[in-house]
């Protein structure tokens, strides 16, 4: 039997303020709370991202934030789907984040959430063709 990666299930990201980054994901991004997530040895949320998702988790971070590349693309990320990229980016420039545009020069973007974890955010349409 040929064993065979399937899907990813969710990323875990670690942050240390975890009102300051539900602020980020939820009031910046959009992302909804999913209830489900049991009590734990630690706090935390849980989202749906399409089949998967992302778990904050409030615990010290052991990775340096200083040092990190400017550019997301050159760092480890996690690449989102979006619809509405244009509206995105404007989302991005109200709340005064920084960001690079990719330099593949396709509708996708990099920005670091308020820990320095990487976000790529892509065009749907754009993501499915890069799979």
């Amino acid at each position: 039997m040929t064993e065979t990666v399937i899907s990813l299930l969710h990323v875990s990201l670690l942050v240390a303020d975890l009102a300051r980054s539900r602020a980020f994901y939820e009031g910046v991004l959009g992302l909804q709370v999913n209830p489900a997530r049991p009590a734990m040895s630690f706090d935390g949320v849980w989202y749906d991202v399409g089949g998967g998702q992302i778990h904050l988790i409030n615990l010290p971070n052991p990775d340096p934030v200083m040092g990190r590349p400017e550019h997301g693309g050159r760092d480890r990320h996690t690449a989102l789907g979006v619809i509405g990229f244009t509206a995105t980016q404007a989302r991005l420039d109200a709340a005064g984040l920084a960001y690079t545009l990719s330099r593949s020069g396709r509708a996708a973007l990099f920005v670091r959430d308020p820990d320095g974890n990487a976000l790529e955010l892509v065009e749907l349409s754009q993501a499915r063709e890069a799979k």
